[in-house]
């Protein structure tokens, strides 16, 4: 069985990351891309799908771990009654697929053994196991192969290689696993300690960058380098968490693989890469997310795989248990061919902050985004199914109509800046000022005094909490004070936001799937961002703390919190919710509101003459 979620470090290279395990297991691994098949699947099943442990032998061993200073290179303690060593897990941040784990003597001896069994294609490929001409043992199956290299001694049993050694103060042993593909040659090996060096080099000379000056610095570093390991170097594309199907109700069926790349999360995330002092980063987001939109608006998706891929089918690893029997185990996610209007906003206002904070636009940004806006017009005006990609059928949700308004409103004032006579600003201010006054009049009950989550709805939706940040309405306006005191009082449990009710005052399901779901992270940083831009600046600090004190000892957490058993759920770590602390911290630290950095109204636009039906006149340099 596997650990706990939160018992789990991350170790990278940009391109895919393996999960580590407190008891020394590493129980995923998918390679040589994050949404590759796993090799290592025991997250999700048993031994029999996959696993590499390194540990003392003894069973009552102590275990302390920490990344190093400013690195994901992992440092993992092992203490016995005879002695201690330390076990070092790294993926070098260079070419190639390497994956290696130091063995060191620190005090006295210690008995290690060493368990690997490769279980391609998620745990249903047994290799087949030999011995290369050097001694490096080679396991091939189908495309995939990889080869492990040590100086240790080496038997098989059964299906698994075992190493048994005894180290001493001192001493160290060390194994590297290479992939590579079947039909070429063996992986060059590689020197461990030298990679060792460069590799600890590399992120910390990276995250040295980050901003400072914050009550949790360290935190906030902790989080940057976990966003930048998320991303797949070769395209910029940032994955929403490297794993699939890790539950959201424990034993229950909201299980989806998030090793994909959400438009919903754009905004948020180039805000924080370009705030925590990332622009490289945050431009090849924002390239990525432009290469990825490219085509017939009509065609755009709300999620896309880590290189732009648009074909993502989802389907069901029946011969899987799941996590703690969480079934089904998906691949691949259905969402994608979900309509979330929400999305265009997001492009427009991730586009719109990247210009805020010096970044040049893009040459093709003006025609992509003209084209998305010409769909827009009338696109706005039907149901989808809104920012949760909730299963039960389309509805007007509020926090997609705000966003097709923020579209339109970075347009215009994207135009203003650029003094652009030949866009069509009337069209979109009249466009702009329809979505305004129908979520005003649609989607704000009186006798709830809150915004609601869709028309003539009475459910509350914790993506309300995003009116102010956008700038669709101030953060003193009564309707927003409204809907902050409505998600206190019906979406707060002890102290976590849900996004939404999953059950009705009837019992039944408003999202089309069965069962509950944790506390959704990142709404509860947006509820503390809404009590700093109210003033309420303790209470958010208060919420920040406990937020933080939810993360594993390493500093990492998932998408959910189930505050009941008080434990994390859903994939891990996961990218929104690093990218949300990231910014709640900021945001504190900086006496701002999200208001105030994100969507605070600009001067009074330029009037312009231009004819409501020029629609179709030609653009010149609306800097998308």
């Amino acid at each position: 069985m596997a650990g706990r979620i939160e018992d789990y470090a991350l170790i990278g290279d940009g391109r895919t990351a393996a999960l580590v395990g407190r008891d020394g297991s590493i129980d995923w691994l998918c390679w040589p891309r994050f949404d590759a098949s796993a090799l290592f699947a025991r997250l999700l099943g048993t031994e029999e799908h996959g696993f590499w442990k390194l540990a003392p032998v003894a069973e009552n061993a102590e275990q302390f771990w920490r990344y190093r200073t400013g690195s994901l290179v992992l440092d993992t303690y092992h203490t016995t009654h005879a002695g201690e060593v330390r076990v070092t897990d790294y993926m070098p941040a260079a070419d190639g697929s390497h994956l290696i784990r130091l063995v060191e003597g620190r005090k006295g001896k210690v008995a290690m053994r060493m368990d690997l069994a490769v279980r391609f294609d998620y745990g249903s490929a047994t290799p087949w196991v030999s011995r290369n001409e050097l001694g490096d043992l080679r396991a091939i199956s189908g495309p995939h192969k990889v080869v492990l290299r040590t100086q240790a001694p080496l038997r098989g049993s059964g299906k698994t290689t075992i190493s048994e050694f005894t180290i001493h103060e001192g001493e160290s042993v060390w194994f590297v696993l290479s992939y590579g593909a079947s039909h070429c040659e063996d992986p060059p090996p590689i020197e461990p300690r030298k990679v060792l060096a460069e590799t600890n080099r590399f992120w910390r000379e990276w995250s040295d960058r980050c901003a400072t000056g914050t009550p949790w610095d360290e935190m906030l570093k902790r989080s940057a380098l976990t966003l930048k390991a998320l991303i797949y170097r070769p395209t910029g594309g940032i994955v929403a968490a490297p794993t699939t199907s890790l539950p959201e109700d424990l034993g229950g069926v909201r299980n989806w693989d998030y090793r994909f790349c959400w438009l919903r999360d754009s905004t948020f995330t180039l805000m924080a890469l370009m705030d925590s002092g990332f622009i490289e980063e945050a431009r090849a987001w924002r390239d990525w997310l432009l290469r990825a939109v490219a085509g017939s608006p009509e065609q755009a998706h709300i999620l896309y795989g880590i290189a732009g891929e648009r074909l993502l089918p989802e389907i069901e690893l029946d011969w899987l248990p799941g996590y703690e029997g969480s079934r089904p185990v998906r691949v691949g996610n259905a969402a994608i061919e979900q309509f979330q209007l929400d999305v265009y906003g997001e492009l427009f206002d991730a586009l719109y902050q990247g210009r805020q904070r010096g970044m040049l636009g893009d040459k093709d940004g003006w025609r992509v985004g003209r084209a998305i806006l010409g769909h827009l017009e009338t696109a706005w005006r039907e149901p989808d199914e809104g920012i949760w990609e909730v299963r039960g059928g389309p509805r007007h949700f509020v926090h997609s109509k705000v966003m097709a308004w923020v579209a339109f409103d970075r347009a215009i004032r994207s135009h203003t800046e650029e003094e652009s006579p030949n866009a069509p600003l009337a069209l979109w201010r009249r466009l702009r000022d329809e979505i305004h006054a129908e979520v005003c009049e649609k989607g704000f009950d009186k006798r709830l005094n809150s915004f609601v989550q869709s028309y003539g709805s009475k459910a509350l939706d914790a993506s309300l909490l995003l009116i102010a940040h956008v700038g669709f309405l101030p953060q003193d306006d009564p309707r927003v004070v409204g809907t902050v005191a409505a998600v206190e009082k019906h979406l707060m449990r002890d102290g976590f936001v849900l996004r939404y009710e999953t059950v009705d005052a009837q019992g039944g399901n408003v999202d089309g799937l069965p069962g509950g779901e944790g506390a959704f992270l990142p709404c509860t940083f947006w509820y503390a961002d809404n009590l700093i831009g109210l003033g309420r600046r303790d209470e958010a600090r208060g919420i920040i703390e406990r937020l933080i004190g939810i993360c594993n000892d390493l500093g990492l957490v998932s998408e959910e919190y189930d505050v009941k058993r008080k434990r994390l759920v859903g994939n891990y770590p996961q990218a929104f919710t690093h990218v949300a602390l990231v910014n709640t911290i900021l945001n504190y630290s900086r006496a701002e509101s999200p208001e105030a950095k994100r969507g605070a109204a600009e001067a009074d636009d330029v009037e312009d003459e231009e004819d409501e039906t020029s629609s179709a006149s030609p653009a010149t340099a609306l800097p998308l």
